[in-house]
C-alpha cells in the first residue's frame, strides 16, 4: 500500500475534525501531500468517518488522477490540488463547514483580529475570497475555488495566515502537515466564534493594535520565537 504513514496521518487529521465537533456526517475533508513522491492522500467522498480506515484514503497525482484506491476521492480534491501546486510549503489542507467560520464565509466578511488568541495563530485578519462568477461555478467549480483562494492571497501571506473563508461556502486551513492543518481548523473556529461574540457585545469593537498583534504572533513563530520548550534540548 502506497504512503502508509501519510494515509494514517490523513485519517487521524480527519478524525480530529470529528473529535472537535467541526464536521457533521460526511462533511469536510483533510488531505496531505508527499512532496518527494508528488502524490496526494485525501479522504474518500461521502464515506462516514466512523467507517474509515487508512486503506480507504485515496492516493492521487497532482493532476488529480487516482494512483491507488478503490473509492472516489473527496469532491474538493481539485481545490486542494490548486493550493498544493501554488504553495510548495503546504503539506496538509483541511476543509470544514464549522458553524462560526462558515457564518463569516456566508456573510462574505473577513475575520478581524480582536485579540491575542487570533494573533497567536494568524498574523492578520482571516481573508474572504471574492464571489465566483457564474462561469467559474459552471465549469471546473472546485478548481476555480482553489484559484479564488490563491487570488485572496495576492496581498496577504498564506504562510502567516494559514486560513481562508471561501465566500458563501466555508473555511479552508493548511499547514506543513495534515495534523497542523486540522489544528488550524480548530483554532479558526474558536476565533470565528469569539470574533462574533465580540461584535455582539460591542459592535464598535476595534482590532488589536499592531504592536500587540506582532508580539503575540512573533513570540510563537519565526526565528526569534520563544514560546514553548526548546525541542533541541529535549
Amino acid at each position: 500500500m502506497l504512503l502508509q504513514s501519510l494515509r494514517e496521518e490523513v485519517l487521524q487529521a480527519n478524525l480530529e475534525l470529528v473529535r472537535r465537533g467541526l464536521v457533521l456526517y460526511t462533511f469536510g475533508n483533510v488531505s496531505g501531500i508527499s512532496r518527494e513522491d508528488q502524490l496526494v492522500v485525501i479522504k474518500p467522498s461521502g464515506v462516514p468517518y466512523e467507517e474509515m480506515e487508512p486503506e480507504h484514503m485515496v492516493v492521487t497525482g497532482l493532476d488529480g488522477k487516482i494512483v491507488e484506491g478503490k473509492l472516489k476521492p473527496s469532491s474538493d480534491l481539485p481545490t486542494h490540488l490548486a493550493l498544493y501546486r501554488a504553495y510548495a510549503a503546504i503539506g496538509g489542507i483541511a476543509h470544514t463547514h464549522s458553524e462560526y467560520a462558515t457564518a463569516w464565509a456566508q456573510a462574505r466578511q473577513p475575520i478581524p483580529c480582536f485579540g491575542t488568541t487570533h494573533a497567536d495563530y494568524f498574523h492578520g485578519p482571516v481573508p474572504v475570497t471574492f464571489v465566483m462568477n457564474d462561469d467559474e461555478i459552471a465549469s471546473d467549480y472546485e478548481m476555480n475555488t482553489g484559484q479564488a483562494i490563491v487570488r485572496a492571497f495576492e496581498h496577504a501571506d498564506h504562510a502567516s495566515v494559514p486560513a481562508v473563508l471561501v465566500a458563501n461556502h466555508g473555511p479552508f486551513t493548511w499547514g506543513p502537515d495534515p495534523a497542523t492543518a486540522a489544528h488550524n481548523a480548530v483554532v479558526l473556529e474558536t476565533i470565528a466564534k469569539t470574533a462574533f461574540l465580540t461584535i455582539a457585545i460591542n459592535q464598535d469593537a476595534s482590532a488589536i493594535s499592531r504592536e500587540l498583534h506582532d508580539k503575540h504572533y512573533l513570540r510563537k513563530h519565526g526565528s526569534n520565537a520563544y514560546y514553548g520548550q526548546d525541542k533541541a534540548k529535549g
